[in-house]
């Protein structure tokens, strides 16, 4: 691996992190649909560092996601327990982004807010120990 990917990942990492803060003070403010575009983007930063690591893309965040499932989630390498908030949160941030009079679930951004701090921990550990291969 390049330098390059090496920085690339860390900057997506640092990415996750920053957009999970923003999701965390939207939700601060009762901005619900803003923080679940945000939480959504700050998994969907970390599984971008996950597949810079193994040198892979997709132009659709459908195909992203397809590719961390095969190349991570289903090889166990990464734990199917945070895996499927991805899923979840990748749903309701389309509805909500796209369909006319959705009102986002309270209860289930909470949620997706904590479980997104431990999905991008999971990925920091999974790139860390994949680059010191």
């Amino acid at each position: 691996m390049t330098e390059e990917h090496r920085t690339l990942v860390h900057y997506r990492l640092g990415e996750a992190r920053e957009t999970l803060e923003e999701a965390r003070l939207l939700a601060r403010e009762s901005r619900w649909r803003g923080a679940l575009n945000r939480v959504y983007y700050a998994m969907f930063y970390a599984t971008l560092a996950l597949l810079a690591v193994r040198q892979l893309a997709s132009s659709r965040h459908s195909g992203v996601i397809a590719l961390f499932h095969r190349e991570f989630v289903r090889p166990g390498l990464f734990a199917r327990e945070w895996a499927r908030y991805l899923d979840i949160a990748f749903n309701l941030r389309n509805r909500s982004d796209y369909q006319d009079f959705i009102t986002p679930d309270v209860v289930q951004i909470e949620e997706l807010l904590e479980a997104a701090g431990h999905f991008i921990t999971e990925a920091e550990r999974l790139s860390q120990q994949l680059l010191a291969l």
